[in-house]
Parts: C-alpha cells; structure tokens; sequence
C-alpha cells in the first residue's frame, strides 16, 4: 500500500477492511447521508490514500476537515484531521445526519488536481469489537468485548425501530389528514354541482313557462 500507517496499523486495517469508500480530490467536499436516531454515539474511522498507490503523491501534508450536520442542518461537528483518524459525535435529534469530508490544500486551486480515494468506516452505538483484543488469548476479555458488542447492536436496533415507529405515525397522520381533506373537498365540489344544476333547472323551467304564455 502507498500510504504508510507505522504505529496506526490496527487502525488502517479497520479502516481498509470496510466496504465503503469514494473518490475524493483536492479541495473538494462530499457528503453521504446517514439515517441516525436520537442519542446515538456514532463512531467514523478513514484514512486518505492516493487513487493510484504506485503514484508519487503531490500533496505530502494533504488532511481532511470532517463536518457533520443533523437533521436541522446545525453543525454538530467541525474538524481538521490527518490523512487518517478517527471522529465521534452524539446525535441530539432523529433523522438524516450529512456527513462531510473536504480534503485540505496548500496548493492553488489551478494546481490541485490530484484524486485520492477515501476509505471510511462508521459505527453506532457505545462500544466497538476491538481488534487488538481478538488477537489475545484472554478468551473471557474476547467473550466480554464481544457481548457488549452485542448489546450496543441490539441498543442500536431498538432505537432504530423506535424512529422508524414515529416516522410510520407520522406519515399515517399525514395521511388521515390528506384523505379527511380530499373528502371534505369533494363533499363541497358535489354541493356546488347540485347547487348549479338545481338553479340551472329553475332558469330552464322559468324560461319554457315565460315562453309558453308567450
């Protein structure tokens, strides 16, 4: 791999072991979207790389702003890191939560053409499977990590049911509403035709009279 991670290596093997990464260049920004309930810890590890390892890189001292924004589009978080790191934040409110990573440059805009790939991995809940720990042969420390690891999942998935239950009433709300609505406007659309059609009626059977005594 191109880029050297010395004293981080368990930290890029997590971070390398995730399925997700992106394109990334220079002074550019981009964002994913996260469905995250409400006072969630989330947990994101990355680590910037050249899209060509083999590549010299131009940009030695390259890092990376990561900014987050919850549901409301209030900043939650807003920091410079390193080429690799790690970033945490609680979510204060349920909903989609932007997740933005903006490469750092010394170089005019002109010149900052170079693509980096960016890998990132990102957890919820309180704790983590550690790796260093899997690698002991303290079996019960293995077995606790792991369980903890377990609840903090089963943590994750009550509240995440739990959002998804209040975005289910919230759209039945809403629906009750639209279809009360489309019901009473079609009542009062039939009131006015019957109106219409009564007094076109009257009209019409005033004028055959006024004709007739014609």
């Amino acid at each position: 791999m191109g880029f050297q991670c010395s004293s981080f290596l368990v930290l890029c093997y997590l971070i390398l072991a995730a399925s997700m990464y992106f394109d990334l260049g220079e002074q550019e920004e981009k964002c994913i979207i996260e469905e995250i309930p409400e006072d969630m810890l989330v947990t994101g590890y990355f680590l910037l790389e050249p899209w060509d390892t083999k590549a010299m890189t131009h940009s030695p001292h390259l890092g990376v702003t990561v900014t987050v924004k919850d549901p409301n589009y209030e900043v939650v978080l807003s920091k410079r890191y390193s080429k690799f790191g790690k970033f945490t934040f609680t979510s204060h409110a349920s909903g989609q939560h932007f997740i933005c990573f903006q490469t750092n440059s010394t170089r005019f805009s002109v010149f900052a053409a170079e693509r980096m790939r960016l890998h990132l991995d990102i957890q919820m809940g309180e704790h983590s499977i550690d790796r260093n720990t899997e690698k002991t042969k303290d079996n019960m420390a293995i077995l606790e990590n792991s369980l903890r690891h377990l609840i903090d999942q089963m943590v994750f998935i009550t509240r995440h049911q739990e959002y998804q239950r209040e975005k289910e009433e919230t759209f039945r709300m809403i629906s009750e509403d639209t279809n009360s609505n489309v019901l009473w406007w079609a009542v009062i659309q039939t009131s006015i035709l019957l109106s219409v059609g009564f007094w076109q009626m009257k009209k019409l059977k005033d004028f055959f009279i006024a004709k007739k005594l014609v």
